[in-house]
């Protein structure tokens, strides 16, 4: 397959990613220029067009080459990788000892918050994982429980913000779970409309709303199954922090905890909302705390 100025998709996106430039599969002037220098680099003839020679390069590099729709299959779980360009995550080897929950105050296509982080313009702020969830607007579920790994395992993004534990910001990985986050009066915080079956109305207010866009029973499952997988792979206890608290307290479990602001709980798993007073991710939802309660 040729790639050339004025090809477009996902091929496009994976060179651009390759190289280490703004994914946006689009192959324009800037994507050429990138190809070009990567030809004259490399001794290749530099025409900015990319056939066989300049791919087998590429993969010999292994500059991002295998970050394509490789499906990462474990017992439970199948993990679509799709990276973030070079830049926009930390490289390195970090080591995690916490799992935060977030939700991204987002639409449910997981790789289309990616590609927003992509292209903003707030830096290395990502999480490592994303799971898609259901459009509020009409139900859909095109994505509803896909997992997308947004870069490569071992490297770490900014994601949680201000905090009381740099060693935290540091060490921890984040799971994304699409959702819309608070509803008022039948509106999402970006005014659009949620049909009352993506609604769920809790007990008592969270964070000043008692509605709020229901996580899904695909995306509760999708995150019960990463957290095993997480937990196993980088050793962290599940039952201490927001499993423990949740034991003891029921939903008060999920408001800001200041020992854990200040990293005094050593490892385990916590929400944003437990570390930021400013922030609903996660809300007490029913089905949450049986997800947790079942790890």
């Amino acid at each position: 397959m040729i790639l050339k100025k004025g090809s477009k998709g996902d091929k496009v996106r994976q060179l651009q990613l390759a190289l280490g430039i703004t994914a946006d599969g689009i192959f324009g002037s800037a994507t050429e220029s990138a190809v070009k220098k990567f030809q004259k680099e490399h001794g290749l003839f530099a025409d900015g067009i990319v056939g066989p020679k300049t791919m087998d390069m590429l993969s010999e590099q292994k500059l991002d080459s295998d970050v394509s729709d490789k499906l990462i299959i474990t017992p439970s779980i199948q993990i679509e990788n799709y990276y973030l360009p070079k830049g926009q995550y930390l490289e390195g080897k970090y080591n995690n000892d916490y799992i935060i929950l977030h939700h991204t105050a987002g639409w449910d296509n997981p790789k289309g918050v990616v590609d927003c982080w992509a292209h903003d313009s707030i830096g290395r702020v990502a999480t490592e994982f994303v799971v898609g969830g259901q459009r509020t607007t009409d139900g859909r579920k095109t994505y509803d429980g896909q997992i997308i790994r947004t870069y490569p395992e071992g490297c770490q993004g900014y994601h949680i913000g201000k905090c009381g534990s740099s060693y935290m910001t540091t060490h921890s990985v984040g799971i994304e779970i699409c959702n819309m986050g608070q509803i008022k009066n039948g509106k999402t915080y970006v005014n659009t409309p949620c049909i009352e079956s993506q609604m769920v109305t809790l007990k008592e207010p969270f964070r000043g709303y008692k509605t709020y866009h229901k996580y899904s029973d695909a995306s509760l499952k999708a995150t019960h199954d990463l957290l095993l997988y997480i937990a196993n792979r980088d050793n962290i206890d599940l039952h201490k922090g927001l499993y423990q608290w949740i034991k003891k307290d029921g939903a008060k479990a999920f408001d800001f905890q200041s020992d854990a602001y200040y990293g005094k709980v050593k490892g385990g798993m916590m929400t944003h909302a437990n570390i930021r007073k400013d922030k609903n991710d996660l809300f007490p939802q029913d089905e949450v705390m049986d997800m947790i309660l079942s790890l």
